[in-house]
């Protein structure tokens, strides 16, 4: 490894384009060494970059295939950290910029999650007995751990139907973290009341319930939510519908019940592209999820005629992974092209063998 490492302050002042050109260099000095992961939300000066563009567990995936040497994810924190954990001892993952986090995946964090489950075993005597513990991939790595260690499993936001009916026939309860409204929709088209899913305040005593709203509870939903689609409101809906009435909405189930219950569609952001992109020509669409991906989408098939607008009034995009731009990643190809490895995302071994544990019982179901 060289000694000296580019300091990021040389790259902070550079014109966009200039930092363009200099990621270009870079890449073409490691070729085949380095893969460049971009998530959909990803910012379009960054994702055209990509060597892969998807989901976060698709990236992950993917990425542990590859013979790359670095895996450099244009993503969050957690989903580097699922990189880490699925890839081969070998490879390296890389965030080129650590603030880029999850305002969702920092609403539950390991000391208030066992504090919770502290709290539920005064309650139900024995919480490894009787509740299966969910995390949305969108989590910490420790929290995906702390799921393997008490019979848990993580789930994606297609797969967390199959999920839960894993979960019930594990134990009788499910503690869903950090999403409320992905457990909640969820749980809604299992046929599961909505007084039987009752939210866990972390930060109140035994979740701000009482005992017997514990006991009676199916599915405890972690007061948690993506900052991005909470901003969609069913008004919003009903505005955009009285505009166009023959068109068809679509939204992520991070948002609210009331938008997936005013929704034609609701999945995840490979179902929203894959829905829109394969839906007749001509049709117009009004879409609940990140701006980066609904502006993409809306260049992509306007050759089709078709018309995608996003679902707020207000511009709303992922503001943390926002914080990887061209910038940021033109300094860490250049580090990785010298020899210099920055910002890796690194999960300590025994934490990653359970966390592992909890994402391969996911991949079995």
């Amino acid at each position: 490894m060289s000694v000296a490492t580019i300091q990021f302050d040389r790259f902070n002042q550079l014109q966009d384009e200039q930092a363009q050109e200099r990621i270009v260099a870079a890449r073409e000095r490691l070729g085949d060494r380095a893969v460049l992961l971009c998530h959909h939300y990803q910012r379009a000066d960054v994702y055209r970059h990509a060597d892969l563009t998807g989901d976060s567990l698709k990236l992950a995936k993917l990425a542990s295939q590859t013979d790359a040497e670095y895996i450099v994810f244009c993503g969050v924190h957690f989903m580097a950290e699922v990189a880490d954990i699925l890839s081969r001892p070998e490879q390296v993952a890389i965030l080129p910029d650590l603030a880029a986090g999850c305002s969702m995946a920092d609403m539950a964090n390991l000391a208030k999650v066992e504090r919770c489950w502290r709290e539920l075993g005064e309650v139900l005597d024995d919480p490894d007995a009787s509740i299966t513990p969910v995390t949305y991939i969108n989590s910490a790595a420790d929290l995906k751990a702390f799921c393997g260690e008490h019979g848990g499993i993580v789930c994606t936001s297609t797969n967390a139907p199959k999920i839960l009916d894993w979960a019930f026939a594990q134990r009788e309860k499910v503690l869903f973290f950090p999403d409320q409204h992905l457990g909640r929709w969820t749980g809604y088209k299992k046929d599961i009341p909505l007084e039987q899913m009752v939210v866990w305040d972390p930060d109140q005593e035994y979740g701000g319930l009482t005992p017997d709203e514990i006991r009676n509870a199916k599915i405890l939903l972690w007061k948690g939510h993506c900052s991005v689609h909470q901003m969609f409101q069913e008004s919003h809906i009903r505005r955009w519908r009285m505009q166009h009435p023959d068109g068809f909405v679509i939204s992520h189930p991070e948002s609210n019940l009331e938008v997936c219950l005013n929704s034609d569609h609701v999945g995840s952001t490979e179902f929203i592209i894959n829905t829109i992109k394969g839906a007749p020509p001509n049709t117009q669409w009004l879409v609940g999820t990140e701006l980066n991906l609904v502006s993409r989408l809306a260049e992509e098939v306007k050759p089709e005629g078709k018309t995608v607008q996003f679902m707020a009034p207000t511009v709303c995009m992922c503001s943390t992974m926002q914080r990887i731009d061209p910038q940021h990643l033109a300094w860490a190809l250049e580090n990785l092209a010298d020899g210099n490895v920055v910002n890796r995302i690194s999960v300590p071994v025994h934490e990653a063998e359970l966390a592992r544990l909890a994402l391969e019982r996911m991949l079995a179901v």
